[in-house]
């Protein structure tokens, strides 16, 4: 089999000794300013889609971020399309013209959707995914996807098919994942938002480890289209952005209610007809945070994640908020006990097929194989009583939302590591005894179903980037924005550029 941390379709360049990267001023813009400028006419979507090919062609090399590329005479052909429609009088929405890629567990019509498993290597979307379709009806250029670790399982994007996606602020590193290819393409500035999911962290901590902004929204708030649309509640897509303006607006399309998804939620993300940028505006002053921090002394952290999530947590006083240490309101042992039922039960569900079969199961990662195998051995007395232990634990937790407005906590408990390490195996000295447990801070907002944000901190010394989830009540997904764009506001903005850029003049 194919050497999973090889990089098919990049050679990742370690950052000393190479060129510094130019910055073309379009794929400059943040996404918002993108919109407008296209929609102003001073700059055409051939102009836009040149300008990232011709970035993509330079700086995805570095980080291995963007796979399953669409030619670029078929994307400069969808973009005179788009300037088309433009001269009729017509706009598709606020992404019109915009080059995308879709995470590579989603469907795009006439893409691979390879979920980087070899047992998929030759699979072709015939039609576009729920959320992608949506994306399109906005305007969105798909331009072909974003690399993920194998059926998306770990917060390490490698897979056999395309190698590894690496961090963008040190490409000897690990971009995280399972949206770490749509986190490094954001960072490089390969795309103005990305798409990814998230059952475990994946829009999270990726955005940790490439100092951009991911939000893991309400369970419901973007639908899917499932064969066992009841059952599965853990996992969601949702966006990335820069800033989070961007993520807001990508947001609102993925959003809404779709009979195919009867979990999805009906009521509108913000009143019909608001303007996303003037919703964002809100007075925080004494609005409450709970700091968990490392869930006092239950999660091991690596040195510097708390010490950097803490200074930046001072901006949210800054912006006139009350922050306090808060504890936790359910024993953790019992939530991690839960959810390792819900997973396994869940990962079986969608692979038990491939596992039973010896020709396939082979093609499977160990990982993956170990999560099957402990979902085929679960009993439906299990499975009932992990889902007790989740009602529990949404009570208690709601009870802690009685005393705060909303909650924080690390993204993730380590900082970007060796890029051909499949899984950190310590933490600070302590073991880690599954494969994810390092991952284990970002659970509670999975199984509460409630809408979490992760905003970067900043950078330790050696450059390496964290960041920290804001997590709000199930359902105020609206407030998490407006309150992370009050942070982003005191901190006077969260873009970064990583060091493979050449400094401006």
């Amino acid at each position: 089999m194919t050497n999973p941390f090889s990089d098919s379709d990049s050679t990742p360049v370690a950052g000393a000794g190479a060129a510094p990267l130019v910055l073309p001023e379009i794929v400059g813009w943040d996404a918002s300013t993108l919109s407008r400028r296209i929609h102003e006419r001073s700059v055409s979507c051939r102009e836009v889609m040149r300008a990232y090919l011709t970035h993509i062609e330079a700086a995805n090399p570095r980080v291995n971020a963007i796979i399953s590329r669409l030619e670029a005479d078929a994307a400069m052909a969808e973009a005179a399309r788009a300037d088309a429609e433009l001269t009729a009088g017509r706009s598709r929405g606020w992404m019109h013209g915009f080059p995308q890629a879709i995470k590579d567990l989603s469907d795009a019509a006439g893409l691979p959707t390879t979920q980087g498993s070899p047992l998929f290597a030759e699979h072709v979307a015939t039609q576009d995914s729920l959320m992608v379709e949506r994306m399109r009806a906005a305007g969105a250029i798909v331009i072909g996807k974003t690399n993920t670790p194998e059926f998306g399982l770990g917060s390490q994007s490698y897979n056999p098919l395309f190698g590894a996606t690496r961090c963008a602020f040190d490409t000897t590193r690990t971009a995280g994942g399972s949206s770490g290819g749509a986190g490094a393409a954001l960072a490089m500035r390969l795309l103005p938002v990305a798409d990814g999911s998230d059952m475990m962290g994946s829009l999270r901590n990726p955005a940790a480890f490439n100092h951009v902004i991911g939000m893991r929204p309400s369970f419901g708030r973007v639908p899917g289209v499932s064969p066992e649309p009841f059952g599965q509640q853990l996992s969601t897509n949702g966006p990335m952005g820069r800033c989070v303006e961007d993520v807001a607006r990508l947001l609102a399309i993925q959003s809404g209610f779709d009979a195919r998804a009867p979990l999805s939620l009906g009521e509108p993300l913000l009143p019909d007809g608001a303007d996303p940028r003037r919703s964002l505006q809100r007075d925080v002053h004494q609005v409450s945070i709970g700091w968990l921090g490392d869930w006092e002394g239950y999660l091991a952290m690596a040195p510097g994640i708390l010490a950097l999530c803490e200074r930046a947590l001072g901006h949210f006083e800054t912006a006139g908020c009350t922050l306090a240490p808060a504890s936790l309101p359910f024993p953790p042992e019992t939530l991690w006990q839960s959810w390792t039922t819900l997973r396994h039960w869940s990962v079986a569900g969608n692979l038990a097929e491939a596992y039973v079969d010896p020709a396939r199961r082979d093609f499977l990662k160990p990982e993956a194989q170990w999560e099957i195998e402990q979902g085929l051995a679960l009993s439906a007395q299990a499975i009932h009583h992990a889902n007790r232990q989740r009602a529990e634990a949404y009570q208690a937790w709601r009870t802690l939302f009685s005393r705060f407005d909303y909650l924080v906590m690390p993204s993730a408990q380590v900082f970007p590591f060796a890029a051909d390490t499949p899984w950190p195996r310590e933490i600070n000295g302590r073991s880690m005894d599954t494969y994810h447990r390092w991952m284990e801070v970002v659970i509670p907002a999975s199984m509460l179903g409630a809408p979490a944000i992760s905003l970067p901190a900043g950078c330790q010394d050696d450059g390496l980037p964290t960041g920290f989830q804001l997590v709000g009540r199930p359902r105020d997904d609206w407030g998490v924005l407006q309150l992370a764009h009050a942070f982003e506001q005191a901190s006077g903005g969260l873009a970064r550029l990583p060091p493979a850029f050449a400094s401006p003049s």
